[in-house]
Parts: structure tokens; sequence; C-alpha cells
């Protein structure tokens, strides 16, 4: 996985509006099988080719929340990072995410209320600048008060 920037935490304190961090990475067939083994999500448009031939992405594809899990590793690790609590996330599904795709997950601070440490992010993952995954997250940030 590639990322821009080192990880670790970006306190409440220093968060604005517009910075933004990102990872990218290639989704193998590993990554589709280890998820469909986690997750127990065995649909075959992931693990089968003949049957997702037939479907309308006419090939296999990794799950939805494969591609949103970059997302996650991008909030968890970078912006705000470690200590960052999770408490909602929405999805909209652009295109699908096909093996050995390189898939650019982006998150950009788009609000910061300090008073509850809440904060709200745009998130995007891109395939070859092409937008396959927007959303929206918001987070409870970590505070050099109280972490």
């Amino acid at each position: 996985m590639l990322d821009n920037f080192y990880r670790g935490t970006v306190c409440i304190e220093d968060l604005e509006v517009g910075m933004s961090r990102h990872v990218e990475k290639v989704i193998t067939d590993r990554d589709i099988e280890l998820f469909a083994e986690v997750s127990t999500d065995r649909n075959p448009v992931h693990l089968d080719d003949a049957y997702a031939q037939d479907t309308i992405f006419e090939g296999r594809i990794a799950h939805g929340m494969l591609t949103a899990g970059l997302v996650s590793a991008v909030i968890g690790e970078q912006l705000p990072g470690h200590g960052t609590i999770y408490l909602s996330q929405s999805l909209k599904f652009l295109a699908p995410v096909r093996p050995n795709d390189i898939v650019r997950a982006e998150v950009t601070v788009a609000q910061i209320d300090y008073s509850k440490r809440r904060v709200t992010l745009d998130c995007l993952c891109l395939i070859d600048g092409k937008p396959v995954l927007k959303g929206e997250a918001i987070v409870l940030a970590p505070s050099k008060k109280f972490d």
C-alpha cells in the first residue's frame, strides 16, 4: 500500500478544513479471497469467473466493502489517524473495482466541530482518476487534552 503521509495521529486541535490524505492499493485476488473469508460474503460475482462473466459486470469484481475499507484505512491511520472513532459513514458505489485495479482512497476534512470533537470527512475512491466510490464519514477525532 502506498500513502502520502506518515501513519499516526492528527489531533482535533491540529485539523483544518481542506486537509487531505490518501492511500493507493492494488486489489489482488488474494485480497478478495481473504475478504470473502473474513466477511463470509462468498457471492460468486467476487469469486467465480464463469458465474461473474454472465453478470452485468462481465467479470469478477471486488466486494464494495473491501474498497470502502481503504477509506477506513486512511481515517484510522492518517486523518485523523490513531484513536479516531467512527460515528457514521455513507457510501455510494459508482463503478466496479476489479482484481488488479489500483484504487486510490482519498479523505478530505469538510467540517470540524471542535467543541464536540466531530469531524466530517469527504471520502472518495478512484481508479485512474475515475470515481468508483464516494461518501461522507463523521468521526470523533482524538484530542491532545484526552489522548
